[in-house]
């Protein structure tokens, strides 16, 4: 049988990746997105903001300045997403696009659907990597950081260098088994 298949095999599948946008452009671009169809994901969170006479829920950007979009690369498809008004450059590196990986997607988006309080934080890239064990958050993988009296789970998108944090008990965590790069040794001299 002649090669039934095999295109699909070499066929590029669709693939996250981040698109970066002028700055307070995000909620622009994903609903211009949307109108083009194509599958996008703007991770948000409300935020309680308070003026003098009021106080209001804002539902503010996870990561402010990028919008996910899921496409096949290609030079059309590429085109037609960096043609959308206030979209800037999708991310990568030199004049590759790198693709934001499913993961990282899923557990931020498991993070926000979840009850707990959530907010912006710094990006880290050391500290303990764990897997929540038990309720809502259950195997979003993230880094547990302590701040003050509480413990947070810091999940992050490594190619934006930005991350999202919420509370989480330290029980309900377990660590995991990583690999980390060999540090070269630099002799004395």
């Amino acid at each position: 049988m002649p090669g039934i298949g095999y295109d699909l095999l070499n066929e590029p599948r669709p693939q996250w990746y981040a698109i970066q946008t002028r700055s307070r452009f995000e909620k622009s671009v994903a609903t211009l997105l949307g109108a083009k169809e194509v599958e996008h994901y703007l991770p948000a969170f409300g935020e309680m903001h308070q003026w003098k006479d009021r106080k209001k829920l804002v539902e503010r950007p996870a990561f402010p300045g990028y919008v996910f979009v899921r496409f096949k690369d290609g030079g059309a498809a590429r085109l037609d997403i960096l043609k959308i008004p206030g979209a800037v450059r999708i991310l990568g590196k030199g004049d590759m696009i790198e693709p934001v990986p499913e993961h990282e997607i899923q557990s931020v988006r498991i993070l926000l659907q979840s009850s707990g309080k959530c907010l912006s934080h710094p990006f880290v890239r050391e500290g303990t990597r764990v897997r929540v064990r038990r309720g809502p958050l259950k195997d979003v993988e993230g880094i547990l950081v302590r701040i003050k009296n509480y413990n947070r789970l810091v999940v992050s998108i490594e190619l934006l260098s930005q991350a999202v944090a919420t509370e989480v008990d330290a029980s309900d965590v377990e660590p995991i088994q990583t690999i980390r790069p060999e540090r070269r040794e630099i002799p004395y001299m």
